[in-house]
């Protein structure tokens, strides 16, 4: 029984039990694309179908992740193969269980407003029902393209804040607190470029929409 119930890897020289973030990322990845492609679904046909399908299909693998045991997890299962071939960067299982609790939480919440009390106003009409799936989404998008995309898992930085024992093994080491390398750092220049990209990506938006 212990085989299947649990939640992290013990590995040598490691003083908790860790997950390989690697694998972590590539499950973000794969969710945040099935995700997404729900949402315009939504979006452009105006039906829950597709995405009411995603949200029990999501409900389910953050219960096998968090209550169950993440390596059972479908998205963490395809993560791990196909990543299996890099060598895995392990971080602490404590914070990640606490972040994907909170997915677990947003899964039900999701799931009751679609599924169980769904809307019976037309999706792309205003309510507070409509206005709540759709941030409910937004943010369950916003959790995933941050992990998947910029390895910031989201969940995990406020681990500290609720727990009197602080995080251990994060990604990219930011744990451990580092002077930047100056391939780290953003220059002047860098900055002017970026802002002055915005400013002409701004103007050309605005010009297209009065034409």
């Amino acid at each position: 029984m212990s085989k299947v119930f649990g939640f992290g890897e013990v590995v040598e020289g490691y003083a908790v039990k860790v997950l390989n973030e690697r694998e972590a990322r590539a499950g973000a990845g794969i969710l945040f694309l099935f995700a997404f492609i729900s949402f315009i679904n939504c979006s452009v046909t105006k039906s829950l179908l597709v995405t009411q399908i995603f949200i029990s299909v999501f409900l389910l693998e953050f219960i096998i992740r968090v209550l169950v045991n993440p390596k059972y997890a479908p998205s963490l299962i395809m993560g791990r193969f196909m990543v299996n071939n890099q060598v895995p960067e392990y971080v602490g299982a404590s914070q990640k269980r606490f972040a994907w609790g909170l997915g677990l939480g947003l899964a039900v919440f999701l799931f009751g407003l679609t599924i169980v009390f769904p809307t019976s106003t037309p999706i792309g009409k205003e309510s507070l029902h409509n206005a709540l799936i759709g941030l409910s989404c937004i943010t369950c998008l916003f959790l995933l393209y941050f992990e998947s995309v910029f390895g910031i898992c989201l969940g995990c930085k406020i681990y500290n804040k609720f727990n009197k024992d602080e995080a251990q093994y994060c990604p990219g080491g930011v744990c451990e607190r580092q002077d930047r390398q100056s391939c780290q750092k953003l220059s002047l220049s860098q900055v002017a470029v970026l802002l002055v990209f915005f400013v002409v990506l701004g103007l050309s938006v605005f010009t297209l929409m009065q034409t």
